[in-house]
């Protein structure tokens, strides 16, 4: 369970309730979209949009938990007025058994759409994946922490792996672009700073209360910081990543490029009359 906030006023009510409502749309329909794009890529890189609608769905189901736990949590006072506690209580530990799992899933799929060699791949995994889950189990007893010292604690240890992970991707991991296009590797390189952007949200918002944000200000800011990182981390970092496997794809397959980017199969294209 989070700290317990005793009352939301309506303003911040709405707040927070819409901005799950938001990113439990994005969740969903980008899991949709992922599956059913299939197609638009060859084979060897479809496991990486199904990584990526997996991860987009585990986050859909843990936000229609997260809703309905909020709701169960505050309820009106009044029409219009504020929401008090209830007895219920708002389950943060949701959030965390979804990072659990999508994290590391997030890593698999960046490493499973380049189609690296089986040796490089596995020895990138098992770095990313143990390091990924020792991040996550390290940062919720800070979540939960009352007071700064421990949320400084346990804040600083998670740091740790989460600074292995930067180093795997931009040291380790750019030693096996040199295989990509030119255009893919530029993209992969956003796809990092994207990861790092996003998640450099979340220690932000673990640590509004050290920044003086507290109560129910730091409640809503919070929500609200790890739901919009949530959107940006899964679903646009998930859209580019079915970018990347359109890219390769193409230039995997010139047939393929010339379908799914000109419209047309390349022995068409090449038995077509010349223009005058």
């Amino acid at each position: 369970m989070s700290t317990a906030i005793t009352s939301l006023t309506n303003g911040q009510y709405q707040t927070v309730y819409n901005v799950f409502s938001f990113a439990l749309a994005s969740m969903l329909f980008t899991a949709i979209f992922l599956l059913v794009s299939q197609g638009r890529v060859l084979p060897r890189y479809r496991q990486a949009l199904v990584i990526s609608a997996m991860v987009c769905g585990i986050a859909a189901y843990h936000y229609i938990r997260i809703f309905n736990s909020f709701n169960d949590a505050y309820l009106p006072t009044a029409i219009g007025g504020s929401y008090a506690l209830s007895p219920m209580g708002f389950n943060e530990a949701y959030r965390y058994v979804d990072w659990l799992l999508t994290v590391p899933l997030l890593l698999l799929e960046t490493v499973a759409v380049l189609a690296l060699p089986k040796a490089t791949r596995a020895s990138l995994l098992t770095k990313l994946i143990p390091a990924s889950a020792l991040m996550i189990v390290l940062g919720y007893p800070g979540e939960i922490a009352v007071d700064t010292a421990p949320k400084m604690i346990w804040g600083a240890l998670s740091t740790i792996p989460f600074l292995f992970i930067l180093y795997v991707l931009f040291v380790q991991l750019t030693k096996s672009l040199d295989r990509q296009s030119p255009e893919v590797s530029a993209t992969v390189g956003r796809l990092r700073l994207l990861l790092i952007a996003t998640w450099g949200v979340y220690p932000i918002s673990f640590l509004f209360p050290v920044f003086g944000l507290d109560g129910s200000d730091a409640f809503v800011g919070r929500q609200v910081g790890y739901s919009v990182a949530d959107v940006l981390a899964k679903c646009l970092y998930g859209l580019v990543i079915y970018k990347i496997a359109r890219m390769k794809s193409a230039d995997d397959d010139p047939t393929f490029a010339a379908v799914e980017f000109e419209g047309e199969p390349a022995s068409k294209q090449a038995s077509a009359p010349a223009a005058v």
